[in-house]
C-alpha cells in the first residue's frame, strides 16, 4: 500500500464527510463536500480506491486550498468501472 494524502482544492466549510476513519473508500466515490464562500457544493472525489488511515477535519470547519482533510493508505491493484 501507499500513503496519500486528501487535500482541500478551495476556501469553503466542511458541509460533509461521507466516509470514517479506517474505513475504505473506492475511487470516484464523494469524500467530502466543501461549500464554498460564494455557494457553491464542491464534491471531493480521489482516482483511487483504499482506506482511511485519519481524518483531519471535522464537519463544519473551515478550510483553505491545500489543506489536509485526511491521510489515506491506497490500493496498489487498479480497480475499474464505467
Amino acid at each position: 500500500m501507499c500513503f496519500g494524502v486528501v487535500l482541500s482544492p478551495c476556501y469553503g466549510k466542511v458541509e460533509e464527510i461521507s466516509i470514517q476513519s479506517e474505513s475504505r473508500f473506492y475511487e470516484w466515490e464523494p469524500l467530502f463536500a466543501i461549500k464554498t464562500k460564494d455557494g457553491n457544493l464542491v464534491m471531493i472525489q480521489t482516482s483511487v480506491s483504499g482506506e482511511v488511515e485519519s481524518l483531519e477535519v471535522q464537519e463544519g470547519d473551515d478550510v483553505i486550498p491545500g489543506m489536509v482533510l485526511a491521510y489515506v493508505k491506497e490500493d496498489l491493484f487498479i480497480t475499474g468501472s464505467d
